[in-house]
């Protein structure tokens, strides 16, 4: 029998540290402001910058006790492992080449890890990386947010129950503009890092929104790509890494095909997430500046609109539906249904019961994206021959 104080401290928000995201920092704010939403976790620790005087600063700015306010994930690791009321889980925001090594360290320190994309900066750490996943018992969530869209859920299990049919063509595209002159040479932080190959690792564009795009495409349909073609370009002049790629995808079972467009220089494109997935008995249409909405076509039929909490919207997207159709629901509800989920599993490790069946990408989801990055970089360098994921 479950004692009423264990139910009690079973339900206590989780407690959460953090790597990166200090002052400046995008990420690292949605990441906190996510956490917050549904009320699930509260933040106790933190190593926010690799600056010493940047942390502490940012520190004192969340809020954060002075002591808890580390000057390195390495120290911050091994003291709240160290402490009773140690960190549960951390949320690792930093840099991509930064990723690996922080995660490890936490994960043998015993803390589930809640990351952002992509994995790391190379396929090999990533590779290192979930075979220390796998060892150490810990929870690891990656966070890509946009499957955590209701409509997103609905697309999902529409395509599983069949709604489409067999599944023939997937187009993704995510234009931005925000990378069409260089604005890394003026030491802008978020370009810096992003076009800086030590920092971001071999994919720029691809890298960046290019595995939101792959990924998306793989959570909504069930597919993975065995082999793809890719054109990958930088079209401002001195940039090291891509800010372009038009891919072509071939997928596993041999009959869908997909495409998947990506630029960070496309005028008049803030953030364009589309997804497109079409099958032997309808398509569907999915928009993220609009994404209460799914556009349903059966095949032959006129198009159809399901819209998040109304008519239509089935079980998966009522699950991760926080308020009423018509009242819309956005980037950071989307963002938060991921927080919340694993709040949910970190409970039930608490407790020692079942871990919920909650569809949040994982750290092998993680891989993947990495090598799909390599086959891009490989298969652009080899004039766009067709690359096989598996021989990367």
């Amino acid at each position: 029998m479950v004692s009423a104080a264990s139910t009690i401290a079973n339900n206590q928000p989780v407690r959460l540290g953090m790597v990166g995201g200090g002052q400046g920092a995008f990420i690292g704010a949605v990441h906190r402001m996510a956490a917050r939403l549904d009320g699930h976790y509260t933040l106790v620790a933190g190593a926010l910058s690799s600056d010493p005087e940047r942390a502490r600063a940012s520190a004192e700015e969340l809020g954060l006790a002075p002591d808890r306010s580390y000057g390195s994930y390495e120290e911050m690791a091994a003291k709240e492992a160290a402490r009773e009321d140690g960190i549960e889980a951390v949320s690792i925001v930093t840099p991509n080449h930064v990723h690996y090594p922080a995660a490890k360290v936490f994960l043998e320190a015993g803390v589930h890890v809640i990351c952002d994309k992509p994995l790391t900066s190379s396929l090999k750490d990533a590779r290192q990386l979930a075979e220390t996943v796998d060892k150490s018992g810990r929870l690891f969530v990656l966070t890509h947010n946009y499957s955590g869209y209701p409509m997103i859920r609905h697309a999902r299990q529409m395509v599983a129950e069949g709604a489409l049919g067999d599944i023939i063509l997937v187009q993704a595209e995510y234009p931005q503009d925000w990378l069409a002159e260089p604005i890394e040479q003026t030491g802008q932080k978020q370009a810096s890092w992003r076009t800086d190959p030590a920092r971001s690792g071999a994919g720029g564009a691809i890298g960046d929104i290019g595995t939101h795009a792959y990924q998306l495409a793989s959570f909504v349909t069930g597919l993975k790509a065995e082999s793809l073609a890719a054109d990958l370009h930088s079209f401002v002049d001195g940039r090291q890494l891509d800010d372009n790629a038009h891919i072509m995808l071939r997928f596993a079972g041999g009959r869908a095909k997909g495409t998947i467009w990506v630029s960070q220089v496309a005028p008049g494109n803030e953030n364009g997430l589309k997804l497109r997935v079409y099958g032997t008995k309808g398509g569907i249409e999915w928009v993220q500046a609009d994404p209460n909405y799914l556009w349903f076509t059966p095949l032959g039929e006129p198009r159809r609109l399901i819209t998040r909490g109304g008519a239509g919207a089935g079980d998966a997207a009522a699950r991760v539906t926080r308020i009423p159709g018509g009242h819309p629901e956005g980037y950071l509800e989307a963002f938060a249904t991921l927080y919340t989920e694993a709040a949910a599993m970190i409970r039930a490790r608490r407790d020692g019961s079942a871990l919920p069946d909650l569809p949040l990408p994982t750290v092998h989801d993680g891989v993947d994206g990495m090598r799909f990055i390599a086959a891009c970089v490989a298969s652009s360098r080899a004039d766009s021959a067709w690359t096989r994921l598996d021989a990367v």
